[in-house]
């Protein structure tokens, strides 16, 4: 008997993360353009809106490597509330505005959005009352002390060493059983009280969103990376539970061997679970983790599936993936005490790459749906897994994914007997590549068909989000406000009458009376 039902009714939605939304700030945020966002997917018939990984992003600025996996990103924090509040003079949005739409400036961002916040916390510090119109904040910060208080004094104590990662800070603030101890100064004490405030606003406006979203019928499927980032707030306060040295330096550290990205694999660089330290614990911390992102989330994504199994275990001081050995994780065990746990917990597995039958059978004893990529399809037999005619009902199927190029990219770059497949298969000219792989999401058995944001617009390899193995040139794009009118004026009702042919349409609204 699986351990969860699985997908059980047809529906679909699009994929795209929060810093992609239009705003007139330089980042997409949870306000006014995010509601708008969620108008086109409710006029389009989607149930959902899949994201990214919604935590604060540290080096490199991905949301797949964060600095803690229980925060939120405060980017995504709409600004126009804290003018609204008094607590920030719309003036001082004037750096953010000079902004270009097209892309995510990360390094200008870092540099003008900091201060700002920093001028709201101290405004927020001197008038109580304007605080409290954003919300409880004492009560914010009670209930969500288990892992907030760490985080804090992490930032806290990163900012005082100058940004270093926690590894190389001295031994009094590195372990931190010692530094939680520590009776902070003043500057310090300000700076945990500054973490805290953003945090209260992230997660003030991500609710209102999700509240938003709940009374148009949509629903929010975030994305859980199995491994966290070394330097973070998870590691520094839990380094019992992954495989460190005496130094706490990593022992071996994540990553995939040669695929179809990398030809000497992914060296992912994070630490690796000391699985038997989890399970000695009954796996609490895996358990306390997802039940933090399914509080945000209406269902979540579990990344990586297949290291539950087996996972790629790579020497730390290897300069690439391939001197890699394959290792064994929780397995079945680990999804035991989740369910008894979560029993409720609406769970998709991300189980692409090459996997082993023993993969095959975790899925299967799980229950769980795993995903099908278009992408993949094309360019070998009638039996490849990925072609719609082989699609089972437990299922999420895409175009591709944010590692994927765009359906169109994808497709341009494509050998020619990947094309002719592709052609003969759907019966095209090629001429719109990726709403051929948008209909057969559509009509595919799978329950649920996720498309992203790019490929209902056609665009080409420029709006790429994230291509795996690149250092730099990544999470960057965004969708233009100009972008997302066309796609409420001219894709929302094809889209809605493509979801209502194939069973997957949500209702319409029922209009208000006058």
């Amino acid at each position: 008997m699986p351990l969860f039902p699985g997908l059980q009714k047809r529906s679909a939605g699009v994929l795209l993360h929060p810093t992609s939304l239009p705003s007139p700030f330089g980042v997409g945020n949870l306000g006014k353009e995010a509601r708008d966002f969620v108008d086109f997917l409710a006029e389009s018939g989607a149930t959902w809106w899949q994201v990214c990984p919604l935590g604060p992003t540290g080096f490199g600025d991905s949301p797949y490597a964060c600095l803690s996996a229980f925060a939120g990103n405060p980017y995504l924090i709409d600004p126009r509330p804290l003018v609204d509040a008094g607590l920030i003079d719309d003036a001082d949005l004037a750096p953010l505005r000079a902004l270009a739409e097209e892309r995510v400036e990360f390094g200008y961002l870092w540099e003008h959005f900091h201060p700002l916040m920093a001028k709201a916390w101290s405004a927020a510090k001197a008038n109580p009352e304007a605080l409290k119109t954003l919300g409880d904040f004492e009560k914010f910060k009670r209930r969500e002390a288990s892992w907030l208080d760490g985080y804090a004094l992490f930032l806290a104590l990163k900012h005082r060493h100058g940004g270093a990662p926690w590894h190389r800070w001295p031994a009094e603030h590195r372990h931190y059983a010692r530094a939680r101890l520590l009776r902070p100064d003043a500057d310090m004490a300000d700076d945990i009280g500054q973490a805290k405030f953003l945090q209260f606003l992230f997660f003030t406006q991500w609710r209102e969103l999700r509240e938003y979203a709940a009374g148009s019928g949509v629903k929010i499927l975030g994305d859980a990376p199995i491994y966290v980032a070394l330097d973070s707030a998870d590691v520094w306060t839990r380094p019992d539970l992954f495989e460190l040295d005496p130094t706490l330096s990593p022992v071996s550290v994540a990553g995939v061997p040669p695929d179809y990205f990398s030809a000497t694999g992914q060296r992912w660089g994070n630490p690796l679970y000391d699985w038997k330290a989890c399970k000695a614990e009954g796996f609490a911390w895996w358990i306390d983790r997802l039940k933090a992102n399914l509080a945000l989330t209406d269902a979540l994504r579990i990344d990586h599936f297949r290291a539950f199994h087996d996972y790629w275990k790579v020497p730390a001081d290897a300069p690439d993936a391939r001197p890699g050995k394959w290792a064994k994780g929780p397995g079945l065990e680990f999804f035991r005490a989740v369910a008894r746990a979560l029993p409720d917990a609406e769970l998709i597995a991300e189980d692409l790459g090459d996997l082993s039958p023993g993969v095959h059978k975790l899925l299967a004893d799980t229950g769980l749906p795993g995903m099908r990529i278009l992408q993949f399809a094309f360019g070998s037999d009638a039996d490849n897994p990925y072609l719609p005619h082989n699609h089972p009902a437990n299922a999420a199927v895409y175009p591709g994914t944010h590692d994927n190029d765009t359906a169109t990219g994808w497709y341009a770059e494509a050998d020619e007997k990947t094309r002719d497949h592709f052609r003969v298969y759907f019966g095209t000219d090629g001429a719109s590549p990726s709403w051929s792989l948008l209909r057969a999401c559509y009509t595919s058995p799978a329950r649920l068909a996720i498309i992203p944001a790019q490929d209902l617009l056609g665009l080409g390899s420029a709006a790429r989000f994230n291509k795996p193995g690149t250092p730099a040139g990544n999470w960057d794009w965004r969708l233009s406000s100009a972008r997302l009118a066309e796609l409420r004026t001219f894709v929302a009702p094809n889209l809605r009458a493509l979801a209502e042919a194939t069973g997957r349409a949500t209702p319409k609204a029922a209009p208000e009376a006058e």
